[in-house]
């Protein structure tokens, strides 16, 4: 047997059902939508949630929650993934080590782990623990201003302008 003789079991797939195909059929006339109304209309009920002209679940609920659009997503490292890392480690050298992916907003050294040889490290954010555990073995840290938002650019440029009047 190969796949081209596969074939589905018998009675496992119907013809769809025909409806409104005459009287004889059984399912003629209205073709079981019953009299007039708006059940027996075309294009009735079919968006999501309908409830029959209830007030749907997703209207009775209250809503709730807030999405923050300034809120920056930081990846993470820990100060012990630096321990194979040598002279100045900023996102690229991290990226390239396959430390962080590069996708989100910036680098935040978490405190985690020990760190033995002396680095430079260039990020976004550190922790009061990493920052101490990077001096402790020698290195030093400096931090990388955060990009800013387009709210931000734009606040910038608008101040620039009042000052250049």
């Amino acid at each position: 047997m190969s796949l081209n003789q596969l074939k589905a079991p018998r009675g496992a797939n119907r013809a769809k059902k025909r409806v409104g195909r005459g009287q004889g059929s059984g399912l003629g006339k209205t073709a079981g939508r019953g009299g007039k109304g708006q059940k027996a209309r075309s294009g009735n009920m079919h968006f999501e949630g309908f409830e029959g002209g209830q007030m749907p679940l997703q209207r009775r609920l209250p809503k709730f929650g807030f999405h923050n659009i300034f809120r920056r997503e930081l990846e993470e490292v820990k100060v012990g993934d630096l321990q194979g890392l040598s002279g100045v480690v900023d996102p690229a050298a991290l990226k390239s080590a396959g430390l962080v992916r590069g996708n989100r907003d910036g680098v935040v050294v978490l405190a985690g782990g020990e760190l033995s040889s002396a680095l430079t490290v260039k990020v976004h954010r550190v922790t009061a623990g990493a920052r101490a555990a990077i001096e402790k073995a020698g290195g030093k840290v400096e931090l990388i201003p955060a990009p800013q938002t387009m709210h931000q650019k734009a606040k910038a440029a608008k101040k620039a302008a009042a000052q250049a009047k």
